[in-house]
C-alpha cells in the first residue's frame, strides 16, 4: 500500500535527523482533493521536544524524503507545518498491475498473522423461526468473520444455541398443548404460549409420527419427548434459513452441554474460590463491581438455580480453553446489560479485561410504501429473515442488512430493495461489474487472461482514470480498517464510491468519444490500457462483494443495453 511506503519513508527521514522511532506519525486524507493524496502533521508534533519552528522541520524532512521509495511525485509544506504528498503516477501504474495479477487475493492481508479469533453470532434460541433481526445479525456476524479472515486471521464461525431455561420450556409447553388438541384433548393453550402457525406444524409432526401416545401425558417423560422434538424441529429450520442465506458456521455449541457436562458447577466452585462471592438473603452473589459493574449480581438464585449469566461466563470459558484468547460476540442490543457482568466474572476467574468483544447492533424496521410490515405469516408476530430473503433476494437482504452501522437502528424498505435502479445501492455496485464484464465481452477478451504488463499503462492520463486507480487502490486499506472496527457498513460505503466513480468515468465516453474503452476513436494501446483498469475495477468489485457474502454477476438486463458510453 502506498501509505505503508510512505509511513516507512518518512520514518527513515526522521531517523536521518535524529528523530527517535517511536514518535507518532499521523497520516489522513486531506478532505480537500487538491491538497493531495496524503497529508501529514509530525513536524508540529515535534516542534516542542525538538525546540524548532513547525515549518523549519517540514522543510527539512521534504528535502530528505526519497520520493521514488515512498511512491510520491512531489511532497509540499502548507501552512504552519503540514506536509501534502501525491502519489506518483509510476506508484499508480504499478499497482493497477499489482491488482490485475493479484486477482481473487487483492486486499487480502497478513495483519492477524493467522491468529485463532471466535466469532459467534445469531446464537437464537431454537423456539421460532429467525426474525429479521436474526437476519441483521447473521449478516453482520458472517461479514465480520470474513472481513478478519481476509485480514490474516484464522476464523472460527460460532452458534450458541440457547436449548435449555424458561424460554424452552415455554416452547414445549405451547408444542404440547397444540399436540393434545391435534390428538383430540381438548386443553387451554397456555396465555405466555408461542402462537405462531409454525407450533401447530411442530404438534402435527409429532402426532403424525407418534399418534396419541402421549395423549393426556403431562410426565416429565412426555414432556421431554415433546421439547426434544420442538427443538430438533426448530434448529432444523433455522439452519436451513441460515444456509439459503449463505451463513455458516464451524461449531454448533448447546447451552445444554454446560449442564450435562458439569461445566456450570465447576464454574461455580472455581468462582467461590476466587473470594469475590458471598451469601446474602439465601442467594449466592459475585462481586462484579470489583470489575467495573454498576452493581453485583446474583450467581445462583435462592431456589438454587444458576442465573441466566453464569452458563454465559461457563462457556466463555470453553472458548479460551479451546485456544481462542479473542473472542468476538455479535449480538442485538438487547444483550448491553450482560456484557459487564460476562466479563467481570471471566474476569474473576482470571481472564483479561475486555474478553470477549463485542459488536451490538440495532433492532430492524421493514417498511413498505411508507408503513411498518410487523406480521408474518408463519410466525404471527414478526416478520421472519427467510420471508425477507425470499422476497428481495439474499444479496439485496444481505447488502440492505450490512449498509449502515451496526449501533444504527435500520429501516429495510422493501420498495427501495425491488428497485432496479441506481437509487439501490446494491443493484448499483453489481450492475458496475456486470457492465464491465459486457466490455469484454463486447472486446471479445477473457479478462482472467489480460495480461497487464503488455499494456501502456501511460496512456491512462485522463484525471478521471488516475483517481480510479488511487480508489482502487484503497482498497486494502478499507478492508484492514473495516476488519479492525467490525465495520462491514464501511466496506459497502467503499464499494457505493467505486460504483459512482466506475459509472462516472464508463459515461465520460458520451462527452468525448476519445475516452472511450472500446470504439473507432479509440487506439488499439488505449483499449488494451483501459482494459486493464476495467479488469483492475471488477477484481476490486467482485472482491468487496466477496467480503458481504454478495454475489458479482456477469450479466444483468440493463448492463446488456447498448451504450454510446465506456464501450
Amino acid at each position: 500500500m502506498a501509505v505503508d511506503l510512505l509511513y516507512a519513508e518518512i520514518r527513515r527521514a526522521l531517523r536521518d535527523m535524529g528523530v527517535e522511532e517511536d514518535v507518532a506519525i499521523a497520516l489522513e486524507r486531506p478532505r480537500n482533493p487538491e491538497h493531495g493524496d496524503w497529508a501529514t502533521n509530525v513536524a508540529m508534533t515535534l516542534a516542542k521536544p525538538l525546540r524548532r519552528p513547525p515549518r523549519q522541520i517540514a522543510e527539512e524532512l521534504v528535502q530528505r524524503i526519497d520520493r521514488a521509495g515512498a511512491g510520491i511525485r512531489s511532497a509540499e509544506v502548507a501552512g504552519p507545518g503540514f506536509i501534502n504528498f501525491r502519489v506518483s503516477p509510476d506508484y499508480l501504474r504499478d499497482g493497477l498491475v499489482r491488482i490485475v495479477r493479484a486477482g481473487d487475493r487483492y486486499g487480502r492481508s497478513q495483519a492477524g498473522r493467522g491468529h485463532p479469533v471466535n466469532v459467534e453470532f445469531v446464537s437464537a434460541n431454537p423456539t421460532g423461526p429467525l426474525h429479521v433481526g436474526h437476519g441483521r445479525q447473521a449478516a453482520l456476524g458472517d461479514a465480520v468473520a470474513e472481513l478478519l479472515a481476509w485480514a490474516g486471521w484464522k476464523v472460527h464461525r460460532e452458534y450458541y444455541y440457547n436449548d435449555a431455561g424458561e424460554q424452552i420450556n415455554k416452547l414445549t409447553r405451547s408444542v404440547w398443548a397444540r399436540y393434545q388438541q391435534a390428538v383430540g384433548n381438548d386443553v387451554a393453550f397456555p396465555a405466555d404460549g408461542y402462537h405462531g402457525t409454525y407450533i401447530g406444524e411442530i404438534a402435527a409432526e409429532l402426532a403424525a409420527e407418534h399418534g396419541d401416545r402421549w395423549k393426556g401425558d403431562e410426565s416429565a417423560e412426555a414432556l421431554d419427548a415433546v421439547r426434544v422434538h420442538a427443538v430438533a424441529r426448530l434448529r432444523d429450520q433455522q439452519n436451513r434459513d441460515l444456509d439459503g442465506f449463505r451463513v455458516r458456521f464451524d461449531t454448533y455449541f448447546l447451552e445444554s452441554s454446560l449442564y450435562t457436562s458439569g461445566r456450570v458447577e465447576d464454574t461455580i466452585r472455581r468462582l467461590r474460590e476466587t473470594g469475590y462471592v458471598y451469601e446474602n438473603d439465601g442467594a449466592v452473589w459475585l462481586r462484579t463491581t470489583e470489575f467495573g459493574d454498576d452493581k453485583d449480581r446474583v450467581m445462583v438464585k435462592s431456589t438454587g438455580h444458576p442465573t441466566y449469566f453464569l452458563p454465559d461466563v461457563a462457556y466463555h470459558v470453553t472458548k479460551w480453553e479451546r485456544g481462542f484468547h479473542r473472542a468476538i460476540n455479535v449480538q442485538g442490543s438487547d444483550h448491553h446489560g450482560t456484557t459487564a457482568r460476562v466479563r467481570a466474572g471471566l474476569q474473576a476467574l482470571g481472564l483479561p479485561a475486555g474478553y470477549p468483544e463485542y459488536v451490538l447492533h440495532q433492532m430492524v424496521l421493514v417498511m413498505r410504501g411508507g408503513v411498518e410490515v410487523k406480521f408474518s405469516k408463519r410466525a404471527g408476530d414478526y416478520v421472519t429473515m427467510r420471508e425477507l430473503y425470499d422476497e428481495v433476494g439474499v444479496d439485496v437482504a444481505r447488502y440492505f442488512f450490512l449498509m449502515r452501522r451496526a449501533e444504527a437502528q435500520l429501516t429495510f424498505d422493501l420498495d427501495l430493495a425491488l428497485e432496479q435502479s441506481d437509487r439501490n445501492p446494491v443493484y448499483k455496485i453489481q450492475y458496475a461489474h456486470a457492465r464491465l464484464a459486457s466490455i469484454f465481452r463486447r472486446a471479445e477478451v477473457d479478462p482472467a487472461a489480460l495480461d497487464p504488463e503488455s499494456a501502456d499503462l501511460s496512456l491512462l492520463a485522463h484525471e478521471s482514470e488516475a483517481e480510479l486507480i488511487k480508489l482502487l487502490l484503497r482498497f486494502p486499506e478499507e478492508i484492514e480498517s473495516a476488519a479492525e472496527a467490525h465495520t462491514p457498513h464501511a466496506v459497502c460505503a467503499y464499494l457505493e464510491e467505486l460504483a459512482g466513480a466506475v459509472n462516472s468515468w464508463y459515461h465520460a465516453g458520451n462527452r468525448d468519444a476519445s475516452l472511450r474503452v472500446l470504439g473507432d476513436e479509440v487506439s488499439q494501446e488505449q483499449s488494451r490500457a483501459r482494459l486493464v483498469l476495467s479488469r483492475a475495477v471488477q477484481v476490486v468489485l467482485r472482491n468487496g462483494l466477496a467480503v458481504l457474502g454478495i454475489q458479482a454477476p456477469e450479466r444483468m438486463e440493463r448492463a446488456e443495453e447498448a451504450s454510446p458510453g465506456g464501450a
